[in-house]
């Protein structure tokens, strides 16, 4: 009896960077909770995506909602990611995560930094992130199924996905007054950024996120995801690298 051929390829920098792109990139995704009132049975639902600054997806939902009171009754989920796009939709690249949700309180240090990520990301959210029965979740990631196109499947681990750097919490002190700085004063480079290295169209595109391993750009309902070489160590980094990457 001969062995089943093993279909997944060996995770390399390319499919980590691919998977990177898919989370981090992610405007929206289909969440998958398990139901409690129904037996057990998988409800998947589209939410809003936001990502921390270790790189920890993040959601916006609502109490009354049927996937909140399932991830308050069991904490597994999974999150899909990627768009499809002209012809086959198998064709295009998509990342499945299993996570562990993990709710945000309203009086956490965390929340205010994850408040003005998820807002600056999804500005229509500032109708409704205050009102008393919506709240965040942190899709801690446990694992992942990355499907780049047909023939290219990867798994990838927790360690694949998340963002280590001792840089990450300076760099979210200084998040906010980064990002003003370069949307008012280097313009130009941000639509380099987006226009040049991510191929996006032409739009007055601006930085709505900053961590150690890329930038986040937006423009309209747009969102680019733009991934450092590597990431940074020390938030000292940031201007020659952002510099470098203009040149």
């Amino acid at each position: 009896m001969t062995d089943k051929p093993n279909v997944l390829r060996e995770t390399d920098d390319e499919a980590r960077k691919l998977a990177h792109t898919l989370l981090r990139g992610a405007r929206s995704g289909s969440l998958a909770a398990i139901e409690p009132e129904s037996g057990g049975f998988p409800f998947v639902s589209r939410v809003l995506v936001g990502m921390d600054v270790d790189g920890v997806p993040l959601i916006l939902i609502s109490k009354l909602s049927t996937h909140t009171k399932a991830l308050l009754a069991d904490t597994r989920a999974s999150l899909l990611t990627g768009e499809p796009g002209k012809g086959d939709p198998l064709a295009h690249p998509r990342l499945t995560v299993q996570c562990e949700a993990e709710a945000v309180a309203r009086d956490s240090e965390a929340h205010a930094r994850i408040r003005e990520r998820f807002v600056r990301r999804h500005p229509k959210s500032k109708l409704y992130v205050d009102f008393p029965d919506f709240g965040f979740f942190r899709l801690n990631p446990l694992r992942a199924s990355l499907n780049g196109g047909f023939g290219r499947a990867y798994v990838l681990t927790a360690e694949d996905l998340v963002i280590e750097s001792a840089a990450t919490v300076s760099l979210a002190a200084m998040e906010a007054g980064a990002i003003a700085h370069m949307n008012a004063d280097h313009a130009e480079a941000v639509k380099f950024y987006a226009e040049r290295l991510c191929n996006a169209p032409e739009g007055d595109w601006k930085v709505v996120g900053i961590d150690a391993a890329g930038l986040d750009l937006a423009y309209g309902d747009q969102l680019k995801r733009l991934e450092f070489p590597a990431p940074m160590r020390d938030s000292s980094e940031l201007r020659p690298l952002l510099r470098e990457l203009y040149g």
